[in-house]
Order: C-alpha cells, then structure tokens, then sequence
C-alpha cells in the first residue's frame, strides 16, 4: 500500500481522515494514516486550542487541516461581507419557514442555559485565511482547502514553512486550475462522497483527475471505506485516499447516540446530494428536514454562506432534543455523509478500523494476482510472472 506520499508525508499507509473530531484525527494519525482536522466549525480561538490539543496527543505524528476558502458565495465580489451585512439578507420568509418545519416536529427553543451553533463559520475566504494563519503556527504538514482554489499567497507562505497544499476537486477542469495554482496533492471527490460534492462518480473522476494533473500525486474520495476499494483506487492510478465518512463510525467520535444509531442502519440509498445544509450541493443523510427544504413548499435554499447562517440555531436544536419525549427532532437530526454509510454496521476503534483496511486491501491484491483477474486461480508460473513484471516495472 506505499506509495510516494507515504515518503512524503512520513506516514506508514496513505490514507488520508478527515474529521471535525480531534479524538479521531489523532487515532489516525497515531495508527499511520494521516489525520485531518476539520477547520470550518472553529473559531480561530477554538482552533487553536483544538490544534494545541492535537500537537500534544498525536505522539509526533503528521497531521493536516482542511479550511474552506469558497470562491463563489455572498458578498464574495465585494471582498465579504460583516455577519451583520449578511443577517440582513436573510429574507424573514425564509426564518418563517424555519420555525414552521421545527414546530411541525415539535422541536423546542434551546433552554436559556444552552448556546446556538455559530452561525457564519468559515464560509468565506476571509474566515478561512484567519484559520490558515492560526494553522501555520503549529506543526502541521498539510493545508487542504475546498471549494475554490487557494489565493496564490495562501500557497506560497503553506511552502515557506514547509507545508503541503492539497486541493479537492470535482471534475478535471478545476483539478487543473488547481495545478497551475501550485497545489502539491489534488484531490479527486467523486459523488459518492460525504459533504460538498459534484456529480461525476469516483471511477470515472479519478483516471480522469490523475491524467490531468500529472505527475502531480492524486487522492481519491468518495465513496470508499473498505480496503478493496481503496486497492482500486490505486488500480485508477490514485496514490492514496481520502476518507471522512468512514470515521463517523469510529469509537472516537463523538456523535449524538441518536445520530449513530441512524448511521448505522442507513442503506447506501439513504443519502441525498441537497442545498440544505450550506446552499451548495452536499451529500448528507436523508431525512425529515432534507425532504423539507427539498420539497415544493419550501421557499428554496439560500446561497452561501445565508443558508447555514439561517438554519444553525435550528441544527442545535435538533440536536439538543433528539431523543427526548414529546419531540420529533429524531426525524430532522442528520448529518454530512456518503454513500458509504451502508458499509457501516458496527462502532469499532480507529485502531481496529485502519487494521481491516489494510487486511482487505492486501487480501484484495493478492486475489487480482491469484486469479489474473478471472475468477480461477492461476497456476504458479502464472503467479510469478505476473508478480516478477510488476516489481520489474517499479
């Protein structure tokens, strides 16, 4: 399972975890892998606090931080605008409708007592840039960035520190963009995959993206959680993946017990790419509050960043209440997630899961040597020439 990125990096396999859970970022990391911490919810005060954690739990191992630099959202062409500025573009029609779908589900107000989610986040080049600065103070050996193309600065002072730039993408085009921006690894997000994602699968982004952009090291994502998968992603020439779903499932994260519970008996089919939750595609579990914002009485999504900004106090009410009589708030809870939540049955440790990853990803490479790709088992001469030309071509 090595490849180039392993050197690179100085990671033992090439499997990239994103998650917004420090717990599992540093698992991973500590495991082998690459642990990514998700930016966007933090402040830059919490962020450094959460980076300050991580530097001191990850045993001097590697890891990364994913921000969110959009290139299109509201107020963009103006160079951002206050959250006041933002507030006030919030049509009162839309704050209605919000109330009418949490009343309709009997989801209370918050006790006085309990704080809302922030509402702007890092929705903006701005907010991100702030994140970044806070991030190059620590030692981290990567910046990923989605949803635009990191400004040319942000990618110069990441190399002056030693730092790499990775990228995630949805189709060849932007994966271009991106190397000319000087990014050192892309990644290709095919639409299986959890969050912000377009609409080209992952077998055919990833040749596709690999083509574009060499030599150039390509990750894929989407919609991979097993170890054959991730052996097929470097069959497409992919030299590790990037994985985020998988780690919702993880031991160490810390999710609401409704919220697992409804991951865990979730089928493949029960994820919908909606506008609902930032007002840009994101796949996310299907629920009660997507077909809501999906169907014909809703008054439509807003663009970025106006939607998370209308629903964040809603989203923490529904978490607040899940599971609690006289509430309906179960039937709203959900969360970004990607097809391969119906491989998901069971809670394990990271420890564990990185373990199974491995396990299937050597015995899936051995079978393709086993039986040439047939099904049947070849002989051994067969077996050697096949194994002695790929160590010949390396």
């Amino acid at each position: 399972m090595r490849t180039r990125l392993c050197e690179l990096f100085g990671i033992d396999v090439p499997v990239f975890a994103f998650s917004y859970q420090r717990e599992v970022v540093a698992a991973v990391s500590r495991a082998g892998g690459m642990g990514v911490l998700g930016a966007l919810q933090f402040s830059p005060e919490q962020l450094e606090a959460e980076l300050c954690w991580l530097d001191a739990h990850v045993d001097g191992k590697p890891y990364g931080v994913d921000v969110v630099m959009p290139t299109r959202y509201e107020g963009a062409e103006r160079g951002g605008l206050s959250k006041e500025a933002l507030e006030q573009l919030i049509p009162e029609g839309h704050r209605r409708y919000v109330e009418e779908v949490l009343a309709r589900y009997e989801v209370p107000r918050l006790p006085p007592e309990v704080l809302s989610h922030e509402s702007l986040l890092g929705w903006s080049e701005s907010a991100g840039r702030s994140q970044v600065a806070v991030a190059l103070q620590h030692p981290i050996r990567l910046i990923a960035n989605a949803l635009g193309t990191p400004p040319r600065d942000v990618v110069d002072e990441a190399h002056r520190r030693g730092v790499q730039v990775v990228a995630l993408v949805g189709t060849a085009a932007h994966a271009r963009k991106q190397a000319e921006a000087g990014v050192d690894v892309v990644v290709a997000v095919g639409t299986e995959a959890g969050g912000h994602t377009g609409e080209i699968g992952t077998m055919v982004l990833v040749p596709e993206v690999v083509d574009a952009v060499h030599p150039i090291p390509v990750l894929a994502a989407g919609g991979i959680g097993r170890g054959r998968q991730i052996a097929a992603a470097l069959a497409l020439g992919a030299e590790g993946v990037w994985t985020g779903s998988l780690w919702l499932g993880a031991e160490e994260a810390q999710l609401h017990p409704v919220l697992r519970d409804k991951l865990l008996a979730a089928t493949s089919s029960d994820t919908v790419r909606s506008r609902s939750m930032s007002g840009k595609p994101a796949r996310q579990l299907k629920t009660a509050w997507t077909e809501a914002w999906d169907g014909g009485e809703s008054p439509g999504p807003l663009p970025m960043p106006l939607q998370f900004m209308l629903t964040a106090d809603a989203v923490t009410r529904m978490h607040h209440h899940a599971g609690t009589p006289g509430s309906r708030a179960n039937e709203l809870l959900g969360t970004p997630v990607g097809q391969i939540v119906g491989s998901m049955r069971e809670v394990r440790p990271v420890q564990a899961v990185l373990e199974s990853l491995k396990a299937e990803f050597r015995a899936s490479v051995l079978r393709v040597l086993e039986t040439g790709g047939t099904g049947e088992r070849q002989p051994d001469s067969a077996r050697r020439g096949a194994t002695g030309t790929r160590r010949g071509s390396e």
